[in-house]
């Protein structure tokens, strides 16, 4: 029998509804400052400094951007640059390691730490639950001979709710 329920979203009133993670974090001034420490940490590093090595300088606010986009913020990095596709094209052919990705990782959750990001448990499970699946569908993405479907909308992050990344 099909589940006729309304979807919690649809059920629970805008003024009672979570917060997207994005307000929860802080907004954009907190992405950017989240990036701008990020790629100094990442600059510095042995391990994944050297692919970052020829970044343009704007490219910690187009990170921000996307972050924003995923965690149900504006969406300026569709507008923009392109969306989801974009993204998947910057990692094509890059061969990034498990290693690189665990490093990764671990460099935007000091970064979190340094800005003071929530860090309750609800935000920063949702958080690093998508740092876990974004990084490792980069790594997956940047071997040779990968072809990624590119019309794929652009991931929404929240809370944990079912669905996965890809609701419009």
């Amino acid at each position: 029998m099909p589940n006729d329920s309304p979807t919690p979203s649809a059920s629970v009133p805008p003024a009672l509804a979570p917060p997207t993670l994005y307000a929860w974090l802080g907004g954009m001034p907190a992405l950017e400052r989240l990036t701008a420490v990020f790629y100094r940490r990442v600059l510095a590093d042995p391990l994944v400094g050297p692919v970052f090595a020829h970044m343009p300088p704007d490219h910690p606010h187009h990170v921000a951007q996307f972050l924003a986009e995923v965690f149900g913020g504006p969406a300026g990095y569709s507008t923009e640059h392109g969306g989801h596709a974009t993204m998947l094209r910057h990692h094509l052919g890059r061969h990034l390691t498990p290693a690189q990705r665990t490093r990764w990782v671990q460099l935007l959750g000091e970064a979190a730490d340094e800005i003071a990001l929530p860090d309750d448990p609800e935000f920063r499970s949702a958080f690093v639950s998508y740092l876990e699946w974004g990084s490792r569908l980069a790594v997956l993405n940047s071997q040779d001979g990968v072809a990624p479907v590119l019309d794929q909308p652009m991931p929404r992050w929240g809370w944990g709710e079912v669905g996965g990344p890809y609701r419009s």
